[in-house]
């Protein structure tokens, strides 16, 4: 029974792989429409939401299939509870990827304005930041949320530096009013992704470890950094 229940969980636990890989590419791929304004892109960003939901209710059920016939107790009710966590972040960052793709659809027609601001890069970030929560979450370093905080912070930088960037051309031309708009809206849908790349590394921490860590880059405050928990703190 033991060995069938760890067999069913590493299975679950590949699909939540599956299911952040869909995600994050859906975020990087609408990024890219927008970039390129390829409305084609952007609505096959958009017709992956069913399998993104259908990923989510899948392993749900397993996952609670999993405690109802097992009763697992200690680490593996800790990866269950992760489990069930990070398949809420995940859908919420595919979520974001198809509002950027409606977006893209909306203002695809017009030229973009300054190059986009820093918006690909800011991309670029959130989606490394994402890759690393679902690289830990299969091989347990946890070493790699050591700067989490800063990339967060990195993050916020952008977001803010690119509001107030758009609310500048704004004042000059009220004719990019509409796009800088959209552009401030699509920063802050990445920066959202970022916090839930942090939620699901404070998730997998405690996962590994047992010991619960938090993030907290708002006005300076960082509560209990990565680098005060390692393996050794294990409750095995």
């Amino acid at each position: 029974m033991v060995e069938k229940f760890h067999e069913e969980l590493k299975q679950v636990k590949k699909d939540v792989v599956k299911m952040g890989n869909l995600s994050k590419e859906m975020l990087q791929s609408s990024v890219k429409a927008l970039k390129e304004r390829d409305i084609e892109l952007a609505k096959l960003v958009i017709s992956k939401k069913d399998k993104l939901a259908d990923l989510d209710d899948k392993i749900e059920e397993k996952t609670l299939m999993l405690i109802t016939l097992y009763q697992p107790m200690a680490k593996d009710m800790r990866e269950i509870g992760c489990v069930l966590k990070l398949i809420t972040y995940l859908n919420r960052i595919g979520r974001y990827g198809k509002d950027i793709a409606r977006i893209t659809e909306d203002i695809a027609k017009k030229p973009h304005v300054k190059k986009l601001v820093s918006l690909p890069y800011m991309s670029e970030l959130v989606c490394k930041m994402i890759d690393d929560s679902l690289e830990v979450f299969q091989n347990g370093d946890i070493s790699k949320f050591d700067d989490f905080t800063e990339r967060e912070d990195t993050v916020d930088e952008f977001r803010y530096s690119i509001f107030r960037e758009c609310l500048s051309y704004m004042m000059e031309d009220p004719s990019v009013i509409k796009r800088c708009t959209d552009y401030i809206m699509v920063a802050r849908y990445l920066e959202r992704c970022a916090d839930h790349a942090c939620k699901m590394a404070e998730k997998i921490v405690y996962m590994f470890t047992g010991v619960r860590c938090e993030i907290d880059s708002r006005e300076g405050t960082k509560k209990e950094c990565f680098t005060d928990v390692s393996l050794d703190d294990a409750d095995e």
